[in-house]
């Protein structure tokens, strides 16, 4: 199964010079509940906007056309279809994590979306892109926490696509 996972502020923006415009640390640690011992996959930008780090518990992939690329220990790909063949074989979650283009690229083959909904505006230069909310169905939804460390209100929000 392929699946979308990512933040936005209330006009859909998910990124400011390659990294997270917000600090969220609830949403964070959904992320992890979500992805962990599952795959990732992020394009070149998002793995070093994240200093090539690779995250615990779970398979990194980095979609990039450089052939040589230095994954630093991360799976390194070069074609949309070379990662949708992977998801296919693994038995868990492949979950698309960013940036915009590779969102782009995967929307036809996504199954679910987990999208957290941050009810604030930021400044950014990176945005989800379009989507169209017919195509997909609401199955559930929940309030992210709001405290001292949690300074926007918040949604979890997960979507199913339509059976075509």
């Amino acid at each position: 199964m392929i699946a979308a996972i990512w933040a936005q502020d209330e006009n859909g923006l998910i990124g400011k010079n390659d990294v997270l415009p917000w600090h969220l640390p609830d949403d964070l640690q959904f992320f992890k509940q979500m992805t962990e011992n599952n795959v990732i996959v992020m394009g070149r930008k998002t793995f070093e906007g994240m200093g090539k780090n690779l995250l615990p518990n779970r398979q990194t992939i980095v979609l990039t056309s450089d052939k040589n690329y230095d994954g630093n220990g991360a799976k390194v790909m070069n074609s949309v279809d070379e990662v949708i063949e992977f998801a296919e074989s693994f038995e868990g979650i492949t979950f698309i994590t960013g940036g915009g283009e590779i969102y782009k690229s995967f929307l036809p083959h996504i199954d679910v979306l987990y999208r957290t909904l941050i009810k604030h505006e930021f400044e950014g230069d990176t945005y989800f892109p379009y989507l169209d909310w017919e195509e997909w169905n609401i199955v559930s939804t929940s309030e992210g926490t709001v405290d001292d460390k949690n300074s926007y209100p918040h949604d979890f929000e997960t979507y199913q696509r339509n059976s075509k």
